[in-house]
């Protein structure tokens, strides 16, 4: 006897059972793996020494970057980033600070808010992924807070770091300046970066391993701000002195 077939419309359910499951299986995964990932240790020797180069981390809850000096005696990013050297059209000071973050180039460009996220913009970005494009945020003697906390390298450790934002952008002939691109983040300037931004290589994949490469702990694999975030200490709410 032959095998009864589904119902046409039994049919249909299921086929749109797994339509709609199948969106919500991908992302549990992701999270799942996410949060293994980031729970796994680099360099899990390191500890922070009470002299160095001082820099913050910082975070938005979905977004990272890293908030380090203008100037210090390893690094003068006003030779890199020219907008870092310039007065804040805010209020007219001279950045002390300077935070770095690396994202993709349209969502950088195009999208102040969560409503302005096109649907083929992510479509494009989970298939295919999207250019880099790093911003440069400007700051003046930044307070730490729980969303920006404090962490001292030692100076070889910062000279890591440092390297490793460099490698992220494009070689340029001599004296001339990095194509720059304005941002809808007040006081904020975009510039040209390498590297494609994916799924697996997020904005803060790319702020971890920066991190773990200049020597702090970190974890694995780092695609959520709270997965580089737990490993930076809260600083004590009694400090309350600025960089």
């Amino acid at each position: 006897m032959a095998a009864q077939q589904p119902h046409p419309l039994k049919r249909w359910r299921i086929w749109l059972a797994g339509v709609v499951l199948a969106p919500l299986l991908i992302a549990a995964a992701f999270l799942l793996a996410a949060w293994i990932g980031a729970a796994l240790p680099r360099n899990p020797g390191w500890s922070e020494p009470e002299r160095g180069v001082t820099i913050m981390v910082e975070t938005n809850g979905v977004h990272t970057g890293i908030v380090m000096p203008v100037v210090s005696a390893v690094k003068d990013w006003r030779t890199t980033f020219p907008s870092a050297g310039q007065p804040r059209a805010l209020d007219g000071q001279l950045p002390t600070h300077m935070a770095v973050s690396w994202g993709e180039k349209e969502v950088f460009l195009e999208t102040p808010t969560w409503s302005d996220l096109k649907p083929a913009t992510v479509i494009r970005i989970v298939l295919y992924g999207g250019e880099g494009l790093m911003r440069v945020g400007h700051y003046v003697r930044p307070m730490p807070s729980e969303h920006h906390r404090p962490v001292t390298l030692r100076p070889e450790e910062y000279a890591r770091l440092v390297a490793r934002i460099e490698a992220a952008l494009p070689a340029l002939p001599r004296g001339v300046k990095p194509r720059s691109y304005s941002s809808y983040e007040i006081g904020a300037q975009n510039y040209d970066a390498l590297g494609r931004y994916t799924l697996t290589n997020t904005c803060n994949q790319w702020i971890g391993d920066a991190l773990a490469h200049a020597g702090m702990t970190m974890g694995v694999w780092t695609p959520l701000a709270g997965g580089v975030m737990q490993w930076i200490d809260e600083p004590d709410p009694a400090a309350g002195v600025p960089l």
